[in-house]
Order: C-alpha cells, then sequence, then structure tokens
C-alpha cells in the first residue's frame, strides 16, 4: 500500500505507471495510442493509485477487488483486526531481493490445524513474537500502529481519487471477504470528486475474484446463486467495456450500475447508486425481540448479554485453519442465534418481497460493565422450513430453517468517537455508536424472515477485545481479559435500529 505522494519528484504507484505507460505507446509497435489497466485484489488496488495524475494515453481502467484502506478492510474493520489473517502475515511481511522462482516466505509452523484452538493459544496477540520477529516488518506495522494514525491515514488512496478524465469501472464481489469495502468506496468517491466522469459500479455474487474463474457454476460456501453468471460478466460487461473504450467498438454505453440481487439471482441495472427509488426506512430493535418499523413499546428497556474472553462467539462451525477464511460470507448463522452471548431481533414471516439495495447503517445505543469492548452486528436472510436442498447444494447443508448470512460489520468500541484518538468506555454508562455496514442488493423474499444479530466477539475471524480498555490490545496481557455485560437499549430515547435504503 504505497502511499500517493504530492512530491513530483518522488516515485508512487501512480508515476510508476505514468512512466510505463510512456515506454510501451513509444516502443512497442502497432499500438493505437490508448491504454487500458485492470486487476483484481492488490492489482486491483495498484489500478486504482494509478488514477490520480494518470498519463493522457489512459483510455480505460477497472480496479476490481481493490483494497482501499487497511483500516476499514482486510486487514481491520472499522479498527478491529482480522485475526483471521494471521496465518498469513509472513505473505505480506517478508520481503525479497528480486525475481524469485521459489516461495520467499515460509507459513508459521504451528502446532494445530484446529483454527479455534490455535488462536486461542495466541491469546493475547503479544504471544505471537513467537512466530513473528523484528525481520515480519508488517506484523511489527500491525502491532505498533493499533489507531488510524498517518502511517494508516497515507495509505489510504480515496482522497487521492480527483481530476480522473477517463471511463473507470470497478468490480467487486457482493460476499468478497477481503475486499468490500474497497470497491464500494473507490465507485463511491471516484463519483464524488469527479462529477461527468465515466463511471460504473459492478456488483455480482461472488467470492473474492470469482468473476475471473472458469466454472460455469457459482457459489459462495453453501449457497448457489446460478450458472453462466461469471461468463455473462465476462462477454456482456468487461469486453464491452474495454472494447469500445479502447477500439471504440460499437457497444452500447454501461449504466451506471450493474448489479446483482442476491436473494433473487438476478441482474439489474441503475442509472445511479444507490438507486433513485431507494426509500431509506428504520427497522428498530424491539423489547420483544422483534425486529420492526417502529420503536418498541415493551417495558423491556434493554437487552443484554453476557460477553466472555473464554468462551468467544465462534464465526463458524467449521475448526479448520484455512489461508484466508471466505466462505462464511453467506454461512449458516442459526447456531449463533442460540447462543446466549447473541441476542437476535426479527420480523414476522414476511407477506411481500423486500429488497435492499444500498448502504445500511447500525444506530446502537449500548453499555457495558467494562471498559471497552467491541460490537458486531449480523444481516440474516431466515429461509422458510419448506425450503429444500438443490442439485448444487454441498451434502450434509439443510436448506430448511438456514439462517444466511447476508452482511456483517464490526466495530471496536474505542473508536465510535474518533480512529485516531480512541476512548474507553465509562462503565454503565449508555453510550451511541453508529456502525456503517456495506452496502446490499438482496430480495429478502415472500416466506422468509429478516434477522438482525448482535454480539461482541466473533472469533477467531477478529482478534478478541479483552473489554478492559489497555492502550494497544496487541500489547495485552492475559489479566487484562474480562467478562462484561453488554446491554443493548431499545426506548424512545435510546432507539437502537437499522437504516436502510427499501428498493420502492
Amino acid at each position: 500500500m504505497t502511499p500517493n505522494r504530492t512530491d513530483e519528484s518522488m516515485v508512487d504507484e501512480s508515476s510508476d505507471t505514468y512512466d510505463t505507460i510512456e515506454w510501451l505507446i513509444n516502443n512497442i509497435p502497432n499500438n493505437n495510442g490508448k491504454v487500458g489497466q485492470w486487476g483484481i485484489s492488490y492489482p486491483g488496488f495498484y489500478t486504482t493509485a494509478a488514477l490520480p495524475d494518470a498519463h493522457p494515453a489512459l483510455a480505460a481502467s477497472s480496479p476490481q477487488a481493490p483494497i482501499a484502506d487497511f483500516f476499514f478492510d482486510d486487514f481491520h474493520h472499522h479498527g478491529a483486526y482480522t485475526m483471521g489473517y494471521w496465518y498469513v502475515t509472513n505473505l505480506f511481511g517478508l520481503q525479497h531481493d528480486g525475481p524469485t522462482d521459489t516461495s520467499w516466505y515460509d507459513f508459521p509452523d504451528v502446532f494445530t490445524n484446529d483454527m479455534y484452538l490455535l488462536y486461542s493459544e495466541l491469546t493475547p496477540l503479544s504471544k505471537s513474537s513467537e512466530y513473528y520477529g523484528e525481520e515480519n516488518f508488517f506484523w511489527k506495522e500491525l502491532s505498533e500502529h493499533p489507531n488510524y494514525d498517518e502511517f494508516w491515514q497515507s495509505r489510504n488512496i480515496l482522497p487521492h481519487l480527483k481530476d480522473i478524465d477517463h471511463p473507470v469501472m470497478t468490480v467487486g464481489g457482493w460476499f468478497d471477504a477481503e475486499d468490500l469495502y474497497g470497491p464500494l468506496n473507490t465507485y463511491r468517491s471516484i463519483e464524488e470528486k469527479n462529477p461527468g466522469t465515466k463511471n460504473i459500479l459492478v456488483m455480482g455474487p461472488w467470492s473474492h475474484g470469482q468473476w475471473s474463474s472458469p466454472s460455469p457454476h457459482q457459489s459462495v460456501g453453501e449457497i448457489y446463486f446460478g450458472e453462466g453468471i461469471s461468463e455473462f460478466y465476462r462477454k456482456e460487461i468487461e469486453y464491452p467495456f474495454f472494447m469500445k473504450y479502447l477500439k471504440g467498438a460499437d457497444h452500447e454505453e454501461l449504466p451506471e450500475a450493474y448489479m446483482y440481487d442476491t436473494g433473487k439471482g438476478a441482474w439489474s441495472t441503475f442509472t445511479e447508486w444507490p438507486p433513485k427509488n431507494a426509500e431509506t426506512s428504520t427497522w428498530f430493535f424491539n423489547g420483544d425481540g422483534a425486529l420492526a418499523d417502529k420503536p418498541s413499546t415493551s417495558s423491556d428497556t434493554f437487552t443484554e448479554y453476557m460477553s466472555d474472553p473464554e468462551n468467544p462467539v465462534p464465526y463458524t462451525e467449521n475448526d479448520e485453519l484455512v489461508f484466508i477464511p471466505r466462505a462464511y460470507m453467506t454461512s449458516d448463522q442459526r447456531f449463533a442465534a442460540r447462543r446466549s452471548d447473541v441476542i437476535t431481533f426479527e420480523t414476522e414471516v414476511l407477506k411481500e418481497d423486500v429488497t435492499l439495495a444500498g448502504d445500511i447503517l447500525a444506530n446502537l445505543y449500548v453499555s457495558t460493565t467494562g471498559t471497552a469492548s467491541d460490537f458486531f452486528v449480523k444481516l440474516i436472510d431466515i429461509y422458510p422450513p419448506s425450503v429444500e436442498e438443490g442439485e448444487h447444494t454441498p451434502g450434509g447443508v439443510e436448506l430448511d430453517n438456514y439462517h444466511q448470512l447476508v452482511r456483517s460489520e464490526a466495530i471496536r468500541g474505542r473508536f465510535r468517537n474518533s480512529y485516531e484518538k480512541p476512548e474507553p468506555f465509562e462503565p454503565n454508562k449508555v453510550t451511541y455508536i453508529d456502525l456503517p455496514l456495506q452496502d446490499v442488493y438482496h430480495t429478502f423474499k415472500k416466506g422468509h424472515k429478516i434477522q438482525v444479530q448482535i454480539q461482541s466477539t466473533w472469533f477467531p475471524l477478529f482478534d478478541l477485545n479483552p473489554q478492559s480498555y489497555v492502550p494497544n490490545i496487541f500489547k495485552a496481557s492475559e489479566s487484562d481479559f474480562i467478562k462484561a455485560t453488554q446491554r443493548i437499549y431499545h426506548t424512545s430515547e435510546y432507539p437502537s435500529s437499522l437504516e436502510v435504503k427499501v428498493l420502492r
């Protein structure tokens, strides 16, 4: 994540791309003077980072699954450390001197492939020194910069996406566990800073980079979305985009947004995103456990749960150590709904389809008996008991009453007012937290139910908060970890809720 440089004498991704294009058009024969660029994941970031001060020959760019800001995507979510990536830290943190045909890194030699056991033994994170030393510069950066300081801010590409004068098509997957914040906010930032620039957003039912897969069948985790979805994207969206702007082919203008409804299983096009006809609605958490369009009238002013770092909520029922967690983005959450340290709010059985299209904001009024806590909000699509498994449903999976994860997000509570200047909670004091969830385009079908789950651990996808305030959780000791009683309030004075955009 090389910072964008304002000093023209310094090299960055933008200047490096500029020089590369200059060499290409002057040294490669039979070119027409127009250049396109695209990339997935980190090459997606490099594509984005080349947009500022671009070469005049750059005619079409497509950042795909691009990382945008490490404090909100990939290695952090609103400051909470993505511990599920701990195992791959050597991949990012060890350098090599030049081209090599062998791996320049090794994964840590861990004592078990049981993910839950391994990461439990690595709590607190200070125990990682056994595996990662001074030579792993990335682990050092992670552990020495727990707050959104200049180190992280300088690596945020979004503020630099100005004066872009050629078409850009940003592509992402609705179930990309690594880079979901990146594409949505890359598109949004370009749209805000470059009025008049052709700016396209494409979001499909994909995990990280799946649209480049040759497989005709599209699944994420246990959920099957259909056949030919990625091929349609490549032939009907990506190919026309580059052919039109690089070779002047007679293709129709692509719409502003080409979006896949992950509930209905169909593509839609929009002239803007979020759509004009998406109305903001507020779904309130009620004291009787309902998710309703009106504030709670229940006599219960709060719902509480005990958060115990020694018995955290798992993010999956599969304990196998994986390279980077991905399948959980659509996984069945009914096991979590049955835990006492996860609280749920849900609708009645839907009498008609409900389609969400756009961003989501959780408004939480909370208190804790500790001085530090994390909060996780999950949006769930509950299938009816009548749903049967399909041809492509994995063996052993029951879709009857399946609680499919549609969207989730985390926030480290110390950052509720400022990501730069963390602060502890005052025990037992009602405190407001606003947590932006990433956009969705999902239809909750008639006969389904909508559920929201709230919890304070999601392990070992995210590291454990000690729940007593320490300046740097990477340096916490075992004695800092305590149980804490968390309360979510739902009164007219403290109306915890979810703000959504409903397509009319």
